[in-house]
């Protein structure tokens, strides 16, 4: 009698608890914006939690926008090749490498890219600061194809739009709600913030995205975002996902230092 009760007040049964499938562990990563050192620190966080735990087959997915604002995306780029070379580990285009493969031939693109922090990403390649500031758009495109190597440019054509484990849906920026998977269209994928980032309905799936800075990781009923601004705030935040557990990896810098920390959420 008592739990018809409580069933009649709740109106329904409680939503099972989103869960990665047995045997898997999974690390989201989310923007880091050039931030190598945040980075690198983070991806040794991540393999010391990985080993610390009981086996399982892990996957570390990065959400996108490893480039722009940050001092030193080059370096992002060339850490997450290297250790794609390592480690299982899948990697989502963001809209900032949209733009920045965009705007090896599109001059308007460029002219975005170079709004949005791309001065920064060409200046973390062998680009000279006064060479490029007396360009014009067209010569900046061929000091780009100059400096940037061949294996950036494969590696972020590459990267993928979204990527499901379990019941776990991992994109850079969000989904159109109430559009089917297979019908969500790429520049929403790359670009949504509204209506996803305050939708309340039931997803289908538990959406983990960056692209939205947050003061501390949302987490919503269908929705993660972990996008912690680390260009600016300095904090580069990661999801831990086994089974129904969630835990957060955080790097931070203060005063040029480097430090890590660890909580489990619900």
């Amino acid at each position: 009698m008592l739990s018809k009760l409580i069933n009649l007040f709740a109106g329904k049964d409680a939503a099972p608890a989103a869960a990665v499938p047995p045997g898997q562990r999974v690390y989201a990563v989310g923007d880091v914006h050039g931030r190598a050192d945040l980075f690198a620190a983070l991806a040794e966080a991540i393999e010391a939690d990985n080993a610390a735990r009981s086996p399982a087959d892990s996957l570390v997915i990065l959400l996108g926008d490893l480039v722009d604002r940050g001092p030193d995306s080059a370096g992002v780029l060339r850490q997450a090749r290297e250790w794609q070379q390592r480690r299982a580990l899948r990697v989502l285009m963001g809209n900032h490498e949209e733009m920045f493969l965009g705007s090896f031939e599109n001059p308007e693109i460029l002219r975005q890219f170079l709004r949005h922090g791309g001065r920064e990403t060409l200046l973390s390649y062998p680009i000279d600061p006064a060479t490029y500031a007396a360009a014009t758009l067209g010569e900046t495109q061929k000091l780009m194809r100059e400096a940037v190597p061949a294996e950036d440019i494969a590696f972020m054509q590459a990267m993928e739009g979204m990527v499901r484990v379990g019941d776990y849906l991992f994109v850079h920026a969000g989904i159109r709600p109430g559009v089917p998977l297979e019908q969500q269209r790429g520049a929403d994928l790359r670009w949504i913030r509204e209506p996803f980032i305050t939708s309340r309905d039931d997803l289908g799936c538990t959406v983990v995205y960056g692209h939205t800075i947050y003061d501390r990781p949302e987490l919503a009923a269908s929705r993660i975002g972990i996008d912690t601004g680390a260009y600016d705030t300095g904090r580069l935040t990661a999801l831990g996902l086994e089974g129904t557990s969630r835990w957060l990896i955080e790097t931070r810098v203060e005063d040029g230092t480097v430090s890590v920390s660890q909580r489990s959420i619900a």
